[in-house]
């Protein structure tokens, strides 16, 4: 029988095989969704120096890119609270923020990061998702999330907001802490407590969004923002007309470096999310198709004068959550964002600024987070050294430098990863032709004048030489004299043309000790393609590999007696 492979919807793809059972979950889903999405993003619209409405066009642009060229069916895009510190601060040393041309950075910016996102999903290169390591990003996260409290502070107290990194933002609070507003601090504590309990109680309820009507109500009622309380004031209503970012080359260069490190966490962000969230739990993501819809989505926020998107860990969860079966959920969600930009922007005016600061430190509290960093300082202070150095070049560099440095200790570490594999020493079950390694949990055998090695890793230019040299120890080891070395090869994926002339050089090292080499489990493909292209199985002998460690050990060394019996 030929099967035939199912062609992807060019458009729409989240919708393939829709069923009409499913329309109203997604509606009620998409209420759900836009009664989270309208307090936080206006608040991720204030923490990068927008005003409020730019964070409904981003999350506007960025739903409908998705939804048209992405595929997972939950995944929600927007503004993010991870990537606009990144790029606030290092826009506002280009241009004063909140101004016209700061506005038109930040657009540019979108259109960069957009391209890029977008061709490196046409490129299939889903592959660069995997370049932060989860500890690396546990730290990113951290770091980002003092930046945020840093950043809010000033507005949960009622005080001036300051500039400069974190430190200097801390200090002109402590500075100015005695000025404090105490209706701000009680408004912000108040819609921190409210969003985190309701959060405690279920995702699915819309504890930011009833919090910030309930501060409205009371500033309202009690004319506070007479008492020296910020408020937002006029909001502006309306869309804008779509237009390109008029920049010249120049200040885009100057951009490029800023957008290729805001594609990279885009990205990875994007990757982790669709991973969680699956459309499919039987099935990969299918993450270069969802680049594609994230970079859209930037390419149309650009197109609107808005700021870059990303997606959204926590509202995907709650589209989730709230029972969302397809990108409909975005598009509900759309349409209530949308009418409250057309008619609704006039009920915005008395918000107050720190409750926009309480959710923000509601956000910035959740991405910091202590579980995961103390199970990692529990498996491996290795890498938990890796979250604190992480997060540390976050909080204390500026901002742009120190996603960079975080990006490069996740490649190192890999790099480490590879590089410094150990060779192992394996045994016999009893009474079986199973081969093992020594661990210490079970006892087993070994055979006299038989050493059996494993190496579990590619052979590459990072580790030939320490593979060499440990099965050189191997060889003259104290004890019986080898006369059959047996590499156990199941762990070893590829063999690169450093490894492969280092590999002839273990080759005379066995035959100077009067030793026969074998290889047994040599299961990949690529690995047994370079063993060949490089005459390592005709150095070797194609008699001398063999399908497991038991077939060799019976072929070349049929006498061999247990040591001790």
């Amino acid at each position: 029988m030929t099967v035939v492979a199912r062609r992807e919807w060019p458009v729409l793809a989240s919708l393939a095989g829709y069923r009409a059972n499913w329309l109203v979950p997604d509606a009620v889903a998409g209420l759900t969704l836009a009664a989270v999405a309208i307090p936080e993003q206006m608040a991720t619209a204030r923490l990068g120096g927008f005003p409020p409405q730019f964070g409904f066009f981003a999350f506007i642009a960025g739903t409908l890119g998705f939804c048209l060229f992405g595929s997972n069916r939950f995944v929600s895009v927007g503004a993010d609270s991870t990537i606009t510190p990144i790029f606030a601060g290092a826009l506002a040393l280009l241009a004063t923020t909140a101004t016209p041309q700061y506005f038109t950075l930040a657009a540019a910016l979108a259109l960069m990061v957009g391209a890029i996102v977008t061709l490196a999903g046409a490129l299939r290169m889903g592959w660069i998702a995997n370049l932060l390591s989860l500890p690396v990003t546990i730290g990113f996260l951290a770091g980002i999330g003092v930046h945020i409290i840093a950043s809010q502070l000033p507005g949960a107290l009622g005080l001036a907001t300051g500039a400069g990194g974190v430190a200097h933002r801390l200090a002109a609070v402590w500075a100015a802490a005695a000025a404090f507003n105490p209706y701000a601090l009680a408004i912000a504590v108040a819609v921190l407590a409210l969003t985190a309990g309701a959060h405690r109680l279920s995702a699915r309820l819309p504890g930011a969004l009833a919090a910030m009507v309930f501060a409205t109500f009371v500033v309202a009622i009690w004319r506070l923002d007479t008492h020296g309380l910020a408020i937002l004031g006029k909001v502006a209503g309306g869309f804008p007309m779509p237009t390109v970012p008029a920049m010249g080359l120049g200040a885009l260069l100057k951009l490029a470096p800023l957008a290729f490190l805001i594609a990279l966490v885009v990205m990875v962000q994007t990757a982790a999310t669709a991973r969680a969230f699956p459309s499919d739990p039987e099935a990969p993501a299918r993450l270069n198709r969802d680049y594609i819809g994230v970079g859209i989505g930037n390419l149309i926020a650009s197109f609107v004068g808005a700021l870059p998107v990303n997606a959204s860990p926590p509202r995907t969860a709650i589209a989730g959550e709230a029972g969302a079966r397809s990108q409909l959920t975005g598009l509900f969600s759309v349409g209530v964002v949308a009418l409250v930009v057309a008619v609704g922007t006039g009920l915005l005016t008395k918000i107050p600024q720190a409750a926009l600061s309480g959710v923000l430190l509601f956000i910035a509290l959740r991405i910091i987070r202590i579980g995961q960093m103390a199970a990692v300082a529990k498996a491996s202070s290795v890498e938990f050294m890796l979250i604190v150095v992480t997060a540390a070049a976050i909080i204390f560099l500026p901002i742009e430098i120190g996603v960079a440095v975080g990006i490069g200790l996740s490649l190192m570490h890999g790099m480490w990863s590879s590089a410094r594999p150990r060779r192992f020493t394996m045994q016999r079950l009893p009474g079986s032709t199973v081969w093992w390694p020594q661990d210490g949990a079970v006892v087993g055998e070994t055979l006299a004048g038989v050493a059996v090695l494993g190496f579990q890793a590619p052979l590459s230019f990072l580790n030939a030489y320490q593979f060499r040299d440990q099965f050189s120890d191997a060889l003259n080891a104290p004890g019986a004299p080898l006369r059959l070395v047996v590499l156990e090869a199941a762990g070893v994926i590829d063999i690169d043309f450093t490894a492969a002339q280092v590999f002839k050089d273990l080759i005379g090292l066995c035959r100077d000790a009067g030793a026969t080499l074998a290889i047994a489990r040599l299961e990949a493909v690529e690995a047994q393609r370079a063993l060949t292209a490089f005459g390592l199985r005709d150095l070797i002998g194609a008699d001398h590999i063999f399908a497991s460690v038991a077939d060799a050990i019976s072929a070349l060394a049929p006498r061999a007696t247990v040591v001790g019996a």
